[in-house]
């Protein structure tokens, strides 16, 4: 099967993102979106440490080491960018104030459940950070994730068997092998990667996937 890597599927997220919006992105793979903004589009990349205005990657060797976002990565800032306290920036998170959140997940389930902050694996230990208050304060989730685990095993399900961090209140899920809106129904196939057939993807999905 054909899967994208973390750089295509960044860029395929930012392809979503309205102009104009106010997007935070979690640690890890969505970290990724700053670096891709459409053109023509003026996107503003919020960062829970307390950054707003977050730019793309700097290149190997230029990177300011007093300059990092919530994954700790290395970062660039765009014109116009602020910085401020923990505090103001989870007021912005909780207060209505950011539109768009990418998340990555450990799973999301076909009623818009997601479960991003702990497993039940004991050399891994949770770790909450600011995703609860995201997925309550802000409009639009958008996750961010690989369709399986390393092993294969599905992390699209029919409902999540880890902790909770927010309950349906997923839009859209993008995998390295397809795109996914969360619908009344359940999950309801925007795209595919090309090359992927909707039999070879639902093979690795527990939950249906409506086309």
């Amino acid at each position: 099967m054909n899967s994208l890597t973390d750089a295509q599927l960044a860029a395929r997220v930012a392809r979503d993102i309205p102009d104009g919006s106010y997007v935070n992105l979690g640690i890890g793979k969505p970290t990724h979106v700053s670096s891709y903004v459409p053109e023509g589009r003026e996107i503003i990349y919020h960062s829970e440490n307390g950054i707003i205005g977050v730019g793309p990657t700097p290149p190997e060797g230029e990177e300011d080491f007093e300059m990092i976002d919530a994954s700790k990565r290395y970062i660039t800032t765009a014109p116009g960018a602020a910085f401020f306290e923990h505090a103001d920036s989870f007021a912005m998170m909780r207060g209505g104030h950011i539109d768009i959140a990418v998340l990555g997940a450990y799973q999301v389930a076909e009623n818009g459940d997601i479960a991003n902050w702990a497993t039940l694996d004991e050399k891994f230990p949770p770790a909450v950070g600011g995703a609860m208050d995201l997925v309550v304060g802000v409009p639009t989730i958008f996750v961010m994730m690989r369709h399986t685990n390393r092993d294969g095993t599905p992390k699209l399900l029919r409902s999540c068997t880890y902790p909770l961090t927010g309950l349906g209140i997923v839009s859209r899920v993008y995998t390295d092998l397809a795109v996914l809106d969360l619908a009344p129904e359940g999950f309801r196939l925007v795209e595919l990667t090309p090359g992927n057939t909707l039999e070879e993807v639902q093979a690795l999905t527990d939950a249906k996937i409506h086309s």
